[in-house]
C-alpha cells in the first residue's frame, strides 16, 4: 500500500482534486436552485423550512470541497516544485485539515443548537485569516517575491491560489446570506412577517448576483490547474 501511494501519489491527488472541484461547482449550483424554493412566500413555512434543509444539504458537500481543494493543491504544488513547504509542513497541513473538517461537519451537525454559533463563528473567521493570505501570496508570487514559484512555465500555480483566494470572498458572501436565512425564519416561525419577506429578497437578489461571478472564478482555478497555461 505504501509503494503503491509513492508509485501514483500524484496521480490520486489529481484524481482527489477533480472530485473536490466538482463537488465545489455542482453543489453550489444545488444551493442556487434550491434557494429559489426558500424564499418563494407561495410556499407553507414547513415547505420552505425543508427547502432549506436540503440546501444545507448540498452546501456541506461544496464546503468540503472548498476546504479540500486547499490542502489538495498544496501538496501537489510541493511535489510540482512550485511550492517550497513539504515535509513535516505538509503532515501539519493535513492534521489542520482534519481539524477544519471537524468544525464544519460539527457546525453542520449542530445547526439551530447553541454550540452552531461558536462552530459556525470558527469557521468564518478561517475564511477572514485565509482570504487574505491567499491573495496576498498569489500577488507577490506573481511579482516574483514568493512564495510560490511564478518563472516561466509556473506562474499558472500563484494565479490559481489567487483566483481561489478571490472565490472564497464569494463564498463568505453566499455564508452569510444562509446565515440570514436563519435568523430570518426563526422570525418567520411566528407568522407571516411583510418586512422580513423582503430582506429575504433582498438577501437572496445579492446572493444570486454574485453566484454568477462565483462560477466564473471557480471555472478560472479550475482551468489554471488543468492547463497551466503560462
Amino acid at each position: 500500500m505504501v509503494e503503491f501511494w509513492f508509485t501514483h501519489e500524484l496521480a490520486i491527488l489529481r484524481w482527489l482534486h477533480i472530485l473536490a472541484m466538482v463537488y465545489w461547482l455542482g453543489g453550489e449550483w444545488g444551493v442556487f436552485q434550491t434557494s429559489y424554493k426558500v424564499v418563494n412566500p407561495k410556499l407553507s413555512f414547513e415547505e420552505r423550512m425543508r427547502h432549506m434543509d436540503t440546501a444545507y444539504r448540498i452546501d456541506i458537500l461544496a464546503r468540503t470541497g472548498i476546504i479540500t481543494l486547499l490542502p489538495l493543491g498544496l501538496h501537489m504544488g510541493y511535489l510540482w516544485g512550485v511550492q517550497p513547504l513539504g515535509g513535516g509542513w505538509l503532515i501539519a497541513m493535513w492534521l489542520i485539515w482534519v481539524a477544519w473538517m471537524a468544525v464544519t461537519w460539527g457546525a453542520f451537525m449542530t445547526r439551530g443548537q447553541p454550540i452552531w454559533h461558536i462552530l459556525s463563528g470558527i469557521e468564518d473567521w478561517s475564511r477572514y485569516i485565509l482570504i487574505p493570505t491567499l491573495i496576498i501570496t498569489g500577488l507577490t508570487s506573481l511579482f516574483g517575491m514568493g512564495p510560490f514559484e511564478a518563472g516561466a512555465g509556473s506562474s499558472w500555480y500563484a494565479a490559481k491560489v489567487l483566483t481561489y483566494g478571490v472565490a472564497l470572498i464569494i463564498g463568505v458572501i453566499l455564508r452569510l446570506v444562509m446565515h440570514e436565512w436563519q435568523s430570518k425564519f426563526r422570525i418567520l416561525a411566528e407568522g407571516p412577517n411583510a418586512p422580513v419577506e423582503a430582506a429575504l429578497k433582498r438577501s437572496i437578489n445579492i446572493g444570486r448576483g454574485v453566484a454568477y461571478l462565483y462560477w466564473v472564478l471557480i471555472s478560472m482555478t479550475c482551468f489554471f490547474a488543468s492547463v497551466k497555461p503560462f
